[in-house]
C-alpha cells in the first residue's frame, strides 16, 4: 500500500474528514463542466469540494490556505455526476468519506491553531451533513465513490501544507485595453476644467483641491476641508468668519486610480451610482430622473455630484447662485454652471474643437462639460505598471522575497483576495468592518444624530447597515489615511484593524484620524463616536472574520501592498496645468 493510499485510507478517511464528499479535477480544471453558479444546491447530489489536482495545485483548491471554493458564495458545488460524467478518467473523480466521531473538533481546533483554516474548514461543514438528506445524497452517488482516487486527494492536500508548493491564484494583468477608450483632445479639456474653480459656487475651489497630483489624486486627510477652506491636503485649513464651515466633507477623498476600467460598475463609498435605466437615462444616481441623459460614462455622471454638495463645491445657499439653486432642485444648478463656462471665450473655442456635436460654444452644456471631466479622470489615473504588474507578466526579480512573502499571505491565510478581488484589488461589494466613526456622517434626513449607515443610507435595507464598499488597491501606499473616513493613518493600522475588527474598535484612539483643525468643529467631531448605543449598533455588524497573522506576517503584507504602486503613472498622464483658462488661481 502507497504512502498516500495509507494516509487516505486509514487517517483522513476515518477520522476527521467526515460526512464530506470531494471531486477531484484529475484534468487541473477549475470549474465543474456544464454547471454555473445558478444551479447550486438545486437538486443535485454531489460533492462538496471539487479539488483540481494538477500538479501546480491552482489557487481553487478547496483545502488550500486561504483559497475559495470554485463558485463565489457557494458552501457545497453542486454536479450532476450522470449527466456530466465525474466519474470518467479524464474529468472529475468523486470519493465518499464517513463521518467521525466527536474527536474531530480537536483537530479542527489544532488546525486553526496551526493557521491552516481551510483545512479545519471542513470540521464545521461535515457537521451540518448529516440526516436524511446526506443518505439520500450518498445512495444517489455510490457509482462515482472510488477509493483509488484517495492518493489523488492525500497527495493534494500534502501539497497544500507545503508552502514552497502553494500556488495562489493571482488576477490577470491590466492592460490598455482594460479601459474605456477616451478622446485625448477631451481629455485635455477635462484637465483645464478639474483645476478650475470656475465649477465652484464660490469659485474658491476645485476638483483637484481634493484629488491633488500633489497626493496622488487624493489629499491625505481623514475628512476634507471643502468648500471655505484654503491650502491643499493636510496643509488646508478652514477660513473664519461669517460664512466659515459647518462641517467637514463628510467620508475620505476617494482614490481615482483605475476608476476608467471597463469592469468598475459602481462608485462612491456607499454605491449610489450605478448603470441603470430605472430613471430612463442610464444610470441610478442621486438626481433620478434628473440626471441629464448623453453622459458618456461613469465617472463623466460622478463628476457632477461634487460640483451640486454643499460642503464640497457648491457652498452654502445664501452665499451664490449655483447654491440657491441645488436647494430648489438638483438639476436647477446645472445650466449655471455650464453657461458660466462656456462665457470663457478660450473654453468655448476649446468645447467647438473637442466635440463634434458642438458647433458653437453656446451649445455647451452640462452634459459635455462632465464627459470632458469623465475623459480626464478615467485617463490620467491608469495604473498598471507597478512591480507586482510586471510580476504578473513573468518578471520573478520584480519582487523581493519580503514582497512575495506577503503575496503569499495576502492570497492566502490573510483571507484578502476574498474582498480585494481581480485585477483592480475590489470585488466592488460592500462590507462592514467596524470602522470607528467620527466627524459628521452622511446622515439621512431622519438619522437622530451624526452618524453614517454606510450602504444602507442607499438601499434603505437594515442588513446593509455600516457596509461600504471595497476600495482598490493599485497605489493604495499613497493615497492614506485608509478606511471610508480615513480612520487609520498607515497601511499597518487598517491591517491590523481586518485581523480583529472588534477589538480594534475597542482599541482605537481618536489621534489616529487625521483632522485638519476647525475650531470651532472640534467638540462635535467625535459625538457619534462617543455615543454608547451607536457604539453598540456598529461595533455588532462585523462581515468578515477574524485572522491570526504574527507581525512578520503584516510587515511582509505591507511589503506586498507597497507593490502595488505605479511608476511612471503615479504622477499621471498630463499632471497639474499651471493656470486655467478663467484665470483663477490653480491648487
Amino acid at each position: 500500500m502507497g504512502l498516500f493510499d495509507l494516509f487516505g485510507r486509514h487517517f483522513l478517511h476515518n477520522f476527521f474528514l467526515g460526512n464530506r464528499r470531494i471531486g477531484v479535477a484529475s484534468d487541473g480544471r477549475q470549474d465543474v463542466p456544464g454547471i454555473g453558479a445558478h444551479e447550486v444546491r438545486f437538486g443535485h447530489a454531489a460533492p462538496d469540494f471539487v479539488v483540481p489536482a494538477n500538479a501546480g495545485l491552482r489557487a481553487r483548491m478547496a483545502f488550500q490556505r486561504g483559497a475559495q471554493i470554485p463558485f463565489k458564495g457557494a458552501h457545497i458545488v453542486s454536479l450532476d455526476t450522470q449527466s456530466h460524467g465525474v466519474h470518467h478518467a479524464n474529468q472529475f473523480l468523486s470519493v465518499g468519506v464517513s463521518r467521525a466521531g466527536g474527536g474531530v473538533q480537536l483537530f479542527k481546533r489544532l488546525f486553526e491553531l496551526s493557521r491552516f483554516h481551510k483545512l479545519a474548514r471542513p470540521f464545521n461543514l461535515g457537521a451540518g451533513r448529516g440526516g436524511e438528506d446526506h443518505k439520500k445524497g450518498k445512495a444517489q452517488n455510490t457509482h462515482c465513490v472510488s477509493r483509488l482516487s484517495w492518493s489523488v486527494v492525500a497527495g493534494a492536500i500534502v501539497l497544500s501544507l507545503t508552502p514552497a508548493l502553494q500556488a495562489q491564484e493571482l488576477p490577470e494583468p491590466l492592460t490598455a485595453d482594460s479601459f474605456l477608450k477616451t478622446d485625448e483632445r477631451k481629455a485635455a479639456l477635462g484637465q483645464l476644467l478639474f483645476y478650475d474653480p470656475i465649477l465652484s459656487g464660490n469659485r474658491n475651489i476645485s476638483c483637484g483641491t481634493c484629488h491633488n497630483h500633489d497626493h496622488a489624486g487624493a489629499d491625505g486627510v481623514s475628512l476634507a476641508i471643502g468648500e471655505g477652506g484654503k491650502g491643499v491636503g493636510p496643509k488646508r485649513i478652514a477660513l473664519d468668519g461669517p460664512d466659515r464651515i459647518a462641517k467637514r466633507v463628510p467620508r475620505n477623498t476617494p482614490a481615482l486610480w483605475n476608476l476608467g476600467a471597463k469592469e468598475v460598475r459602481i462608485l462612491f463609498h456607499d454605491g449610489r451610482l450605478s448603470p441603470s435605466d430605472i430613471f430612463g437615462n442610464g444610470f441610478n444616481s442621486p438626481a433620478e430622473e434628473w440626471l441629464p441623459e448623453g453622459l458618456d460614462s461613469l465617472l463623466a455622471a460622478q463628476a457632477l455630484f461634487p460640483l451640486t454638495a454643499q460642503f464640497e463645491m457648491a457652498g452654502n445657499p445664501k452665499e451664490n447662485e449655483i447654491a440657491g439653486a441645488v436647494h430648489d432642485r438638483i438639476d436647477a444648478a446645472w445650466p449655471i454652471i455650464a453657461k458660466r463656462v462656456r462665457g470663457v471665450p478660450d473654453y468655448g473655442r476649446k468645447f467647438v474643437e473637442a466635440f463634434d456635436e458642438i458647433d458653437h460654444a453656446s451649445d455647451v452644456t452640462i452634459v459635455q462639460i462632465a464627459n470632458a471631466l469623465g475623459a480626464f479622470i478615467g485617463s490620467e489615473w491608469q495604473s498598471y505598471d507597478s512591480p507586482f504588474d510586471r510580476y504578473l507578466a513573468g518578471n520573478e526579480t520584480a519582487l523581493n522575497a519580503q514582497q512575495k512573502s506577503g503575496l503569499k499571505v495576502f492570497y492566502g491565510e490573510g483571507g484578502c483576495a476574498s474582498c480585494h478581488s481581480g485585477s483592480l484589488f475590489t470585488d466592488q461589494e460592500f462590507h462592514a468592518l467596524a470602522l470607528p466613526h467620527f466627524g459628521p456622517g452622511r446622515t439621512r434626513r431622519f438619522d437622530p444624530f451624526a452618524r453614517d449607515v454606510g450602504r444602507m443610507g442607499e438601499t434603505d435595507r437594515l442588513e446593509d447597515a455600516y457596509r461600504f464598499r471595497t476600495p482598490g488597491l493599485r497605489n493604495v501606499e499613497l493615497t492614506g489615511p485608509y478606511g471610508h473616513n480615513g480612520a487609520y493613518r498607515t497601511l499597518e493600522g487598517i491591517i491590523r484593524h481586518h485581523l480583529d475588527p472588534q477589538n480594534a474598535f475597542d482599541q482605537w484612539q481618536t489621534s489616529e484620524a487625521t483632522l485638519p483643525k476647525v475650531p470651532w468643529l472640534q467638540a462635535v467631531d467625535f459625538v457619534s463616536f462617543n455615543d454608547r448605543r451607536e457604539r453598540l449598533r456598529l461595533r455588532s455588524k462585523v462581515d468578515i472574520e477574524p485572522r491570526k497573522l504574527d507581525d512578520s506576517d503584516v510587515e511582509n503584507l505591507v511589503a506586498f501592498l507597497k507593490s502595488l504602486s505605479g511608476t511612471r503613472s503615479r504622477d499621471g498622464r498630463l499632471g497639474k496645468p499651471k493656470s486655467v483658462p478663467s484665470g483663477l488661481p490653480v491648487d
